[in-house]
């Protein structure tokens, strides 16, 4: 077993976990109550599921072909840097949009904040 067959595997191995975790986050978004709890399974778990499927597709590239992918290095950084930026302005609208919390919610950090703000 050479290095190169070695890093293929572990290439496999991060894109299987990738899906896995992928296939986790999309069931914490259908599972979730409300958009809030819902956007936090779609920003942290998909952001890292793209990542480890990413990472491991230019492993995989660099081990066996020895080809160095720009695309999926800035495809790797795009995704690092937007992914939760996004998510963190889509919830951000949605509070302010008055949109509804589950009534499993326990407390409203941000409430005495933004009152407070306001006044």
């Amino acid at each position: 077993m050479n290095v190169s067959v070695i890093f293929e595997f572990i290439a496999a191995l991060m894109i299987l976990v990738g899906s896995i975790i992928s296939v986790i986050s999309a069931l914490g978004i259908i599972r979730f109550p409300d958009v809030y709890t819902r956007s936090h399974a779609a920003a942290k778990s998909s952001t890292l599921a793209v990542l480890l499927t990413l990472s491991g597709t230019f492993l995989y590239f660099w081990a066996s072909e020895s080809l160095i992918s720009v695309r999926l290095i800035l495809g790797i950084l795009f995704v690092f840097i937007t992914a939760p930026v996004a998510c963190h302005l889509i919830i951000r609208a949605a509070y302010r949009s008055n949109v509804k919390m589950s009534n499993l919610t326990i407390e409203d950090e941000l409430k005495d904040v933004l009152r407070d703000k306001e006044q």
